[in-house]
């Protein structure tokens, strides 16, 4: 629990990363153990990672809802996408292994656009990531507004970005091997991402900018041209 303040505190470039790279290489090497190393053993250990990935998608999407801080709510929810991760390694096998790292792909990759808006958007003069700040953005900063967009509705799990893909992967291996429980865990609490992912896109698009938010973001950053 300590990503949300580690993420709201430290750079938003630097930030990105972290989400991003570290979170690919800890899964890569946790699915190097279980899966290839321990895979005789996954009768022990599967409940076990099993409870684990359930609990974490639960109190990742939870919490983040509450978020006001879009830095905070993609660290609550990056919590949940660990959980998601590992419904894979809980799956086992060849299979479990490809959807985990499919996802992983398809979530550094989205992560990274995110964190690229949220970079070009900060300013020398203030790193003001609250969601409020992205309100209008789509009549300020088009390009930024649909980068965004599309990187929640990716990481929320909408067909046909690739975030739906690699959720549609995980839970689908869980149910091969027997943890339709566990899919339909997953399933629910990507009903439940929704709720604060498509929090930002509605700002950015359905409501009118303030006059201060109008005044901080209106000339044009030179790292968005």
């Amino acid at each position: 629990m300590w990503a949300p303040d580690v993420y709201e505190g430290a750079p938003t470039s630097v930030t990105g990363f972290m989400a991003a790279a570290t979170k690919a290489a800890g899964f890569a090497a946790v699915g190097r153990v279980f899966l290839f190393g321990m895979g005789d053993l996954i009768a022990l250990w599967q409940p076990v990672v099993a409870a684990l990935a359930a609990l974490t998608m639960i109190v990742g999407n939870v919490a983040a809802l509450a978020q006001t801080n879009l830095k905070r709510m993609l660290a609550y929810s990056s919590i949940a996408h660990a959980g998601y991760a590992l419904v894979g390694i809980a799956a086992g096998g060849q299979v479990g292994a490809s959807s985990v790292l499919f996802y992983l792909a398809a979530y550094a990759a989205t992560t990274l656009a995110a964190f690229a808006v949220m970079t070009v958007m900060s300013t020398p003069e203030s790193e003001d990531q609250s969601i409020d700040s992205y309100t209008g953005l789509i009549r300020r900063r088009p390009l930024l507004a649909v980068t965004l967009a599309i990187a929640m509705l990716s990481l929320t799990g909408i067909p046909p970005l690739a975030g739906f893909a690699g959720k549609y992967f995980l839970f689908e291996s869980a149910i091969r091997s027997g943890l339709i429980w566990l899919a339909v865990i997953g399933a629910l609490t990507s009903v439940v991402s929704a709720g604060y992912y498509l929090r930002v896109v509605v700002v950015m698009f359905m409501r009118e900018p303030g006059a201060e938010t109008c005044l901080l973001y209106t000339s044009p950053s030179p790292r968005d041209s």
